[in-house]
């Protein structure tokens, strides 16, 4: 069975290597970038499984991203999952992040069991 491709969408370098490692652990390839817009340049080039989203992103957030994924022409790019994470999701409601298209969501600091069970909810892995 082929590995699942994760897409990881987050600006901080260790958050962003501390999930790609134990993604990698668990079997999964992984691409990684730190805002939107690459995500949205990614995702026209190559099939993924699942998308884990920091909402706090420069150039565009994960909201935005959320919203323009949701939108794609492409229904098969249109349907993935998307994971968000954040560390101050005071800032947003649980409906605001399923108004936008998230499937799910994980607090920061990251539980990373709960990250991989997660994803792995996803990809039924």
């Amino acid at each position: 069975m082929a590995a699942k491709r994760v897409l990881i969408a987050e600006d901080s370098s260790v958050i962003q290597n501390l999930t790609r490692k134990i993604l990698i652990i668990q079997n999964f390839e992984i691409d990684a970038v730190k805002d939107g817009e690459k995500v949205l340049s990614k995702l026209e080039k190559k099939k993924y499984d699942v998308i884990i989203m920091d909402i706090n992103m420069p150039k565009m957030d994960g909201m935005e991203c959320a919203r323009q994924i949701r939108s794609n022409k492409d229904p098969e790019i249109a349907n993935l999952p998307i994971i968000a994470i954040s560390g101050n999701a005071k800032n947003y409601t649980e409906e605001d992040f399923k108004t936008v298209g998230f499937n799910d969501y994980l607090q920061k600091p990251l539980d990373f069991d709960f990250l991989v069970d997660t994803v792995k909810k996803y990809t039924d892995q």
